[in-house]
């Protein structure tokens, strides 16, 4: 007898079954069709890799801010070197940029699919293991590369099939821009003042020396809106060209999604430099993936990028996804017909006893005289 408690998964992993696994399978290779047909070559880098280098790009360019302690670590028996599971692929990518790639022609264009996995959850996102899926711009982060992976990114999403999508637009480094001359801070403030606009805290702010930041805790909305009210700061000059880059990237997308901007917001774009965003779609838990412009680490070029993680829209549209045709290949069959169908797109599901029955087996149809016929 089978005991279903000694059978059990660990804490946030799960598996798959066959309508689940068809949608997560559908999805992934729509989302990956569209990234090819933008110029969009993928890379495939390994689950696995020494320690010590994946940690060194996770802790410095666009992965500055990341800690590394989600990161299953083991000894590699070959080499006696420390190992560690990947958890996130994008600085695998910018190793293979910098490394494999370094001579390739600029911008060069990459993206990629794959699993990850990490020690633990976390109360909003409990799952330790999922697929990521992502592009990355590299030798460009200028407002036409920015609007150009925005508009990428809905496109993949479209095809996998999200419904009402929403994109919030940041600025990441925002307080370092406005500290350096605008509205001065001293090193030891820069910091507070960051963790008070994220907490969104007027009166902690203002005690953390931040009081020429007020403003910027409203000047969040709907892009139209946000941007009027961001503009009517005066920063000397400061905010405009990021104003203006806001601007043309919301027009390249304006008519596919609903549009916010939180000039302040931080929580996942620790790494990120004077542009990100976070996708969100309707029914779908939590973030579908965030995005923006950074530094690769080690080599320091620029680039920009997004991630998506599709696995709570898998869970959103499992549900509704429909099995495809099969065709019951009874004993003694065509086989020649049955392999022609296969070659038209049909299914085939072959009769092992004469007990077997095409419906219980889940098929739409039968082989009789060398074609399919509904049952």
């Amino acid at each position: 007898m089978i005991d279903p408690a000694a059978d059990l998964l660990p804490e946030g992993l799960e598996d798959r079954l066959p309508q689940s696994a068809a949608a997560a399978a559908r999805i992934e290779r729509a989302m990956l069709e569209v990234l090819d047909a933008h110029g969009y070559d993928r890379v495939r880098p390994p689950l696995v890799e020494f320690e010590g280098p994946m940690a060194r790009r996770m802790s410095g360019g666009r992965m500055n801010g990341v800690s590394t302690h989600h990161l299953f670590r083991f000894v590699d028996p070959k080499s006696l070197r420390l190992l560690a599971l990947r958890s996130d692929m994008t600085p695998q990518v910018g190793r293979i940029a910098a490394t494999g790639l370094a001579d390739a022609p600029r911008p060069l264009r990459l993206c990629y699919s794959g699993m990850v996995a990490r020690i633990a959850g976390d109360p909003l996102e409990p799952r330790r293991e999922g697929l990521q899926l992502g592009a990355e711009l590299i030798g460009s982060d200028t407002v036409a590369a920015a609007a150009e992976i925005v508009e990428l990114a809905i496109s993949a999403l479209e095809a996998a099939g999200a419904p009402a999508l929403s994109i919030d637009f940041t600025l990441p480094d925002l307080v370092d821009t406005l500290a350096a001359e605008e509205f001065p801070l001293a090193p030891e403030q820069v910091d507070a003042v960051r963790r008070e606009l994220d907490m969104k805290d007027a009166g902690a702010l203002t005690a953390a020396g931040g009081e020429a930041y007020l403003p910027l805790l409203y000047a969040s909305g709907p892009v139209d809106e946000a941007i009027g009210k961001l503009a009517a700061i005066d920063a000397g000059g400061a905010l405009t060209s990021r104003i203006e880059a806001v601007r043309q990237i919301a027009a390249r997308v304006a008519d596919r999604a609903r549009l916010t901007l939180d000039p302040t917001e931080r929580h996942g774009f620790e790494y990120q430099s004077w542009f990100g965003f976070a996708i969100y779609a309707a029914g779908v838990r939590g973030t579908l993936g965030r995005g923006g412009t950074y530094r690769i680490g080690g080599s320091e070029e620029v680039a920009i990028g997004f991630s998506l993680f599709p696995e709570e829209l898998v869970e959103a549209v499992k549900a509704d996804e429909p099995s495809r045709p099969a065709v019951f290949l009874p004993l003694g069959h065509d086989r020649a017909a049955a392999a022609r169908l296969r070659s038209e797109g049909w299914r085939t599901v072959a009769a092992l006893a004469e007990s077997d029955e095409g419906q219980a087996l889940g098929c739409s149809h039968r082989l009789e005289g060398g074609v399919a016929v509904p049952l």
